[in-house]
């Protein structure tokens, strides 16, 4: 029953197919530019959180915090008084304005007192709590996503004007000796955002094992994909992953064989 986590962060989550409660926060109050282009809050900007029941009356929490880096320390400082714990904080983009940081975190314990830490350190913030405004009817979001599917071998869907794949790991993978759904940040995420004349700005994380990193990056170099970060999000994870963002504002279906190239060097999830 996860009403007392609503009522604790303020708004609804979505049960995933995979287990998981999730709560997304885009953060629709930031005008954040990178290279030009505007970002859409689902190409980068969307915190969120999720829970997995790992006993009667504990659950497993974790989450990944859009903040400014004025919002940083104050977040940090109420998340710890909480007991919630820091497992990362760096940046995800490059040369983005506003600077944005990205916090990740994790917790055990009572739902209702985790989503209760969550929703105080985040009022310190200026997210927003509501529904996310309706996204305008279905006009075309200006590039092939059918194509784009069918290049990554993935279906999507479209999301804030966003056309986001999230694409699993084909292992288990565990925090803490628990099994960690996909949905709670271990899936490949892959976001186009339509930037013009079949051009589209590219960002997301692939989540990768050790020896798949530079595999990785030189697929995605030579597709003309600029790695922006190489981190860990996780502390006890196993096997242990990293996460590799990346941007390219491009054709977009010369951009999905570039990812295409970059997934073929993975152990992922086979598609259907």
């Amino acid at each position: 029953d996860w009403k007392q986590v609503d009522a604790g962060l303020g708004k609804s989550g979505a049960l995933q197919p995979d287990g998981a409660y999730k709560f997304g926060m885009p953060r629709s109050d930031l005008h954040v530019t990178t290279a030009g282009v505007a970002i859409k809050p689902a190409l980068a900007l969307g915190s969120w959180v999720a829970f997995k029941q790992v006993t009667d009356s504990e659950a497993m929490l974790m989450g990944d915090l859009v903040l400014l880096e004025s919002e940083v320390s104050p977040v940090l400082g109420k998340l710890q008084e909480g007991g919630i714990e820091q497992t990362a904080l760096h940046n995800h983009l490059q040369h983005e304005s506003p600077r944005v940081m990205y916090m990740h975190i994790g917790g055990r314990g009572t739902p209702a007192r985790l989503a209760a830490a969550v929703h105080a350190a985040l009022t310190l913030t200026t997210t927003p709590f509501g529904a996310p405004s309706a996204a305008p009817p279905g006009g075309s979001l200006g590039i092939d996503t059918a194509q784009i599917a069918q290049i990554l071998g993935y279906h999507g869907k479209v999301n804030g004007g966003v056309y986001q794949v999230g694409v699993p790991r084909a292992e288990k993978i565990t925090a803490d000796g628990i099994d960690v759904p996909p949905s709670m940040g271990l899936a490949t995420a892959i976001n186009f955002q339509a930037t013009g004349g079949g051009k589209a700005a590219i960002t997301g994380d692939f989540v990768l094992i050790g020896n798949e990193v530079n595999p990785v990056i030189r697929a995605l170099r030579d597709n003309g994909i600029a790695v922006t970060a190489l981190h860990s999000h996780m502390l006890t994870d196993s096997p242990h992953l990293f996460f590799m963002h990346y941007w390219a504002n491009d054709d977009a279906l010369k951009l999905a064989h570039g990812l295409r190239a970059a997934l073929d060097k993975m152990n992922v999830k086979k598609a259907g």
